[in-house]
């Protein structure tokens, strides 16, 4: 069965810059452009990135915005963490371990493009993580821990 592919369009302020962060600095995949806009991808999924006339204020934390990506290999999020490192992308939150020790545990960063959105990277030390373990509400950095 073919997986459908996620599509996000997103604003941003600088179409150069933009693709200096995510095609030069993150490695993505170089789609069309236009004047106005381009096509980036990302782990095989599509980001749009349009240029908008609007100011884009930043967020005071990572909430309630941000996207990226989910790693199933803790050595390919190293792998672009070192990358994100040896490029020197603008961290938002450096690389820590939320829920040490619990079936929730992943390791997570937060970069910031050069327009102010956030992207987070996670691996899950336990996948079924991910979509599971239902019977625990913490999400993120707001949260408490309870089964």
């Amino acid at each position: 069965m073919n997986q459908p592919l996620f599509h996000l369009a997103f604003p941003v302020n600088n179409i150069p810059q933009t693709k200096a962060f995510y095609v030069d600095g993150l490695g993505c995949e170089m789609g069309r452009e236009g004047p106005h806009s381009v096509i980036l991808g990302l782990g095989g999924h599509q980001l749009v990135a349009h240029i908008t006339d609007e100011p884009l204020l930043p967020q005071n934390g990572i909430y309630p915005r941000h996207f990226g990506l989910i790693f199933t290999s803790e050595a390919e999020w190293e792998a672009l963490l070192e990358r994100a490192q040896q490029k020197q992308l603008a961290f938002y939150q450096q690389p820590k371990r939320r829920f040490p020790g619990l079936p929730l545990e992943h390791r997570t960063f937060f970069l910031q493009d050069p327009s102010g959105n956030l992207l987070e990277f996670k691996f899950y030390r336990y996948p079924e993580a991910i979509f599971g373990q239902r019977e625990f509400t913490a999400i993120g950095d707001r949260a408490s821990v309870s089964p």
